[in-house]
């Protein structure tokens, strides 16, 4: 190995069951009431010793595209750094993006082995997932009439206490392909490397300050995998992890206070309805130190509602960033609910604090078209809004089997042996250096005087009392739309009420010099959101059905 040093993301997992073999790596809920199985370090990286090997064993290795469908659960976590072990590459797709993108991905992903459980199997069979290159098959749970081989079985034929020796990979070598949520159209697989992973652990360790022998509960599958590496026990949660936004938030706040968990993550959906019901039953939760929630900006009277649950001092972290670079930013609730909530409900946007350390983060002019290379001229003054642009170790380079988007992505910087990364998303720099999100550049409002961005206008909106969340949308051609906003009411609002509520908002957009070119004000009864957080906010369907509203 040419850089000399060990950069596969499994290795961490060895390491720490030298370190620390008894203590709990993760604690799997059993499914009967609060009762979890127990795996310590030790345990769990035999499991995984004993998968890699039998992995090997069917052909499974280094560089072998891998996609993987199983629930969270031991074999999920032993399975994956396994894989990461062998130095094979794991392809991950969100089950809830729906039938069609799953076969897209999939084909583009071009999975030379799947393994999944016998649900999985049978879709992949009804549909046709990867049927052209698939070469190796293996079933989690009873197999059935596809052939290939069960995890059962191969462990089975793999010896039970033989370590095995991880793969020396490189910094620069794949490690995974994660599929990117789909909000603004099909998912994309983004390339990581092993370089990528690890600057990723590093930078959340760095900002977060997180301790060896903490405890985390990961209500998002994959962050589980980065605790051994961060020296934390996990405990997995019982969820449906494709709808967050629906969880019984006891099968939250009961974990917490039975294993004294440090740090939570939580999408905004879930800290929302988490801390409803800790509002509403006056529960504290003195044992955690952090809370950290991405996905989609998070409103502030949903981070006032849970830091009330929390110690003295303990914050809720709203980290930016997304699948292609992440944490690129990070702010805490104190700032936020001191200091830049006021700012944010009169239009400016969400701040979304400072680049994390080893972040180089720019805003230049907004283009929808291509940039090769990278110049200082395309920077923008502190203040303007333009495009978020980022460079660093954990900013991944390329998107899988996708020359254009990676091209309409990517801003090549040869002299500092770099390039950047355009995130998609607007914004400005102010003058204290902190950054302001304003919204998706594909979902501007580009009228004929004036351009209208969606998290400054719906902010707004979002201060009425009755509004739980809005949405800005265009009806007509790019440069001569109609403003729209499509309110969603916090529940239980009676349909008697829409019409004053309707001329209540009408007044906001008297009052906000913003916000008044939007003519149109729709209730919607509920709006469709991603699988992932359930909070971004799918606004292209919402303009198609508006269209039809304002006719």
């Amino acid at each position: 190995m040419s850089s000399g040093m060990l950069t596969n993301i499994a290795a961490h997992l060895p390491a720490m069951a030298r370190r620390q073999p008894d203590t709990p790596a993760i604690h799997i809920p059993t499914g009967k009431g609060q009762k979890y199985k127990t795996f310590s370090f030790k345990q769990l990286d035999r499991e995984s010793d004993r998968i890699a090997h039998g992995l090997e064993e069917i052909g499974i290795g280094r560089g072998v595209h891998t996609a993987l469908m199983v629930t969270p659960g031991l074999e999920f976590f032993a399975l994956t750094f396994a894989l990461f072990k062998v130095g094979a590459v794991p392809i991950m797709i969100d089950p809830g993006i729906g039938i069609k993108n799953l076969k897209i991905c999939l084909a583009e992903a071009e999975p030379e082995a799947f393994v999944g459980i016998p649900k999985a199997h049978v879709a992949r069979l009804l549909f046709g997932w990867g049927k052209p290159t698939l070469k190796t098959l293996l079933t989690v749970g009873g197999k059935l009439f596809w052939g290939g081989s069960t995890l059962r079985g191969i462990k089975r034929k793999a010896p039970a206490d033989k370590p095995y020796r991880v793969v020396e990979t490189e910094s620069g070598e794949t490690a995974a392909i994660l599929f990117t949520s789909g909000s603004t159209g099909v998912p994309k697989g983004v390339v990581y490397t092993h370089g990528n992973f690890i600057a990723q652990v590093e930078q959340l360790k760095a900002v977060y300050d997180i301790q060896p022998g903490e405890i985390d509960l990961p209500t998002f599958p994959l962050f589980a995998l980065f605790a051994p590496a961060l020296g934390m026990s996990s405990v997995v949660p019982v969820m449906d992890f494709t709808r967050p936004g629906s969880v019984d938030p006891k099968n939250i706040i009961d974990p917490i206070k039975k294993f004294n968990i440090t740090t939570m993550f939580g999408s905004p959906a879930l800290i929302n309805r988490v801390g409803r019901y800790g509002e509403e039953n006056g529960i504290k939760l003195p044992s955690l130190k952090r809370a950290i929630s991405a996905g989609a900006p998070v409103p502030a009277s949903v981070l006032e509602r849970f830091t009330k649950m929390l110690g003295e001092g303990v914050e809720v972290f709203t980290p930016y960033g997304a699948t292609e670079s992440l944490p690129v930013c990070s702010i805490g609730s104190r700032e936020i609910l001191q200091d830049t909530r006021k700012a944010t409900d009169n239009g400016f946007g969400v701040c979304v604090g400072m680049p994390v350390p080893g972040i180089k983060l720019e805003i230049i002019s907004t283009t929808d078209e291509p940039i090769d290379w990278w110049n200082d001229d395309l920077k923008v003054p502190a203040n303007e809004i333009g495009e978020i642009v980022v460079s660093g170790a954990q900013v991944t380079r390329r998107y899988f089997n996708r020359k254009k988007s990676t091209d309409l992505a990517k801003i090549l910087d040869p002299p500092n042996a770099t390039f950047y990364h355009r995130m998609g998303d607007l914004g400005y720099r102010d003058n204290y250096g902190r950054i302001w999100f304003c919204g998706r550049k594909a979902h501007r409002v580009t009228c004929t005087d004036k351009t209208l961005y969606t998290i400054p206008c719906e902010a707004i909106f979002n201060t009425h009392p009755k509004v739980f969340r809005s949405a800005l949308v265009g009806v007509g051609k790019p440069g001569n739309m109609k403003p729209v906003i499509c309110i969603e009411l916090e529940p239980g609002i009676d349909k008697n009420e829409h019409a004053q509520i309707i001329r209540e908002l009408k007044l906001l957009t008297q009052k906000h010099e913003l916000i008044q070119p939007i003519g149109h004000i729709l209730i919607h009864p509920a709006f469709p959101v991603d699988i992932r957080h359930n909070a971004k906010i799918f606004r292209e369907k919402l303009a198609v059905w508006a269209k039809g509203q304002i006719r």
